[in-house]
């Protein structure tokens, strides 16, 4: 395999987890290329040019979403966090904090992933 996606033994990872973490890296080559295109529209002086690179940006937006809606839906707590921040006027931090804080309480099923935050608070899976 050309490139290293995983971090433990590909052949020991189940297929589920394989896919998850495929999305995960599809996820963030999406977020680049949107930061790539961010810049490249921020220098190009010709208007069609601009207007070409921001449509591939849409698509590249367009995707990302595809994959954070994959990844959401297969992790409740992830969900659960991302509702209580996402969409909601105000402080996005105190939002953060708030809908981890009541995601915890709350008892939400991980679905295979972990945020890494319930050891620091003594939650259990």
């Amino acid at each position: 395999m050309g490139f290293d996606q995983y971090h433990e033994p590909a052949a020991e990872l189940p297929d589920e987890t394989r896919t998850f973490a495929r999305l995960c890296a599809s996820l963030t080559e999406e977020a680049e290329a949107i930061g790539w295109y961010e810049q490249r529209i921020a220098v190009e002086s010709d208007r069609q040019a601009r207007a070409i690179m921001r449509d591939a940006q849409g698509e590249e937006f367009k995707h990302f979403a595809m994959d954070l809606e994959f990844l959401l839906r297969r992790t409740p707590l992830w969900r659960e966090i991302a509702e209580g921040i996402l969409f909601q006027p105000g402080d996005i931090v105190e939002h953060g904090e708030e809908a981890e804080a009541e995601a915890l309480e709350g008892g939400a099923e991980s679905g295979g992933g972990s945020l890494g935050i319930g050891s620091l608070r003594g939650a259990t899976r």
